[in-house]
């Protein structure tokens, strides 16, 4: 059975700092391309970060750059989102994907958030407050 579990969300105050995690199972990790999506209340889905299965490398949507830290622990098949300075805008639910894709960034066109995910963990709530 396919499985993304996502853990580590929670409340925490401006400027606060979370990790979330993504344990993935039942597919070949190697495979696949890891990343983060997120929907606050009223708002549709955004990219948030990705990390490429083929070399490590990383990729972050614009708001998120230079606070927000993707990595992996391949001998655990998990991915981590390292998140500082959060906001409240920050506020929603964060969801693992994975992508059948070797790169995260392809083209300003073509990045791991234009592609149709293949498997979605079930998310976890962020709460910033003021």
């Amino acid at each position: 059975e396919v499985q993304l579990v996502e853990s580590g969300g929670g409340l925490v105050q401006a400027g606060g700092s979370l990790r979330l995690s993504c344990a993935a199972s039942g597919f070949s990790f190697d495979d696949f391309s890891i990343g983060w999506f997120r929907q606050a209340p009223g708002k549709e889905r955004e990219g948030v970060s990705c990390i490429s299965s083929s070399d490590g490398s990383t990729y972050y949507a614009d708001s998120m750059k230079g606070r927000f830290t993707i990595s992996s622990d391949n001998a655990k098949n998990t991915v981590y989102l390292q998140m500082n300075s959060l906001k409240p805008e920050d506020t929603a639910v964060y969801y693992c994907a994975a992508v059948r894709i070797s790169r995260c960034f392809y083209s300003p066109h073509s990045t791991f958030f234009n592609y149709a995910v293949d498997y979605w963990g079930k998310g976890t709530l962020v709460t910033v407050s003021s």
